[in-house]
């Protein structure tokens, strides 16, 4: 009834604070696979967003935690709430690579 009142459950952070994190979480590039070619984030694992959310079994295990990016975040924010309602530990990286100003490129 009150759908507008519905707290996001979905964990986000910016895409600026992942340095730290990386090489010790699960990265997901949720974008097709001619985007990821062209630079992606040092130890990021690519997922087209259709794949994952056809078959996230698949790919992922329940009991982990992954972080999913995509150029701006939005599809990385549908992604993250799909797998969420499908009962997957996810965290949205909000902005995308293109708002990625860190040294972790590659």
């Amino acid at each position: 009834m009150f759908e507008f009142l519905k707290k996001d459950s979905v964990k986000s952070i910016s895409i600026n604070e992942i340095d730290d994190l990386i090489g010790k979480v699960n990265l997901i590039d949720v974008r097709e696979p001619h985007e990821f070619k062209n630079g992606s984030l040092k130890t990021a694992k690519n997922i087209p967003m259709g794949d994952l959310t056809k078959n996230p079994s698949k790919y992922l295990k329940k009991e982990n935690t992954y972080y999913l990016f995509c150029l701006s975040g939005a599809r990385s924010k549908r992604t993250s709430t799909y797998l969420y309602d499908e009962g997957f530990d996810v965290v949205n990286l909000s902005g995308g690579i293109s708002s990625y100003r860190g040294a972790n490129r590659k």
